[in-house]
């Protein structure tokens, strides 16, 4: 069908198939800040259970380096801060990119008389 359509209407059609793409890789993204936030919320209740004065280490690239109570409860609860604030990011790119897929779709949808209703949005496969 996409051989049949005015070149406007390719063209639209185009931007929404990278819209939709753009909307896969930001949920991905989302899902992994996600995942990595709540991995260091557990990591920040579990070091409460913990006594002060045991060892700990901390992963720095390859190695296992040694750190104190203070300093990991302070790395973890920075981790926790910025993963916050991208999760927050990527929710509103999130939103963004819905938005402008709906208009594209609209956009469309006009173009074609209102025949191309069957155009799922940037969530469905």
């Amino acid at each position: 069908m996409q051989g049949n359509l005015p070149p406007e209407a390719q063209e639209k059609l185009e931007e929404l198939q990278d819209l939709q793409e753009t909307a896969q890789q930001v949920a991905a993204q989302k899902q992994q800040a996600e995942t990595q936030l709540t991995e260091s919320e557990n990591a920040l209740e579990e070091l409460d259970e913990v006594d002060e004065d045991t060892v700990m280490y901390k992963q720095v690239g390859e190695l296992l380096v040694e750190t104190d109570y203070d300093e990991a409860q302070a790395d973890l609860e920075e981790t926790v801060d910025s993963l916050e604030v991208r999760v927050d990011t990527l929710e509103k790119q999130e939103g963004r990119v819905q938005e402008q897929f709906e208009e594209l779709q609209d956009e469309l949808q006009q173009m074609l008389g209102g025949m191309g209703g069957a155009m799922g949005g940037p969530g469905g496969a």
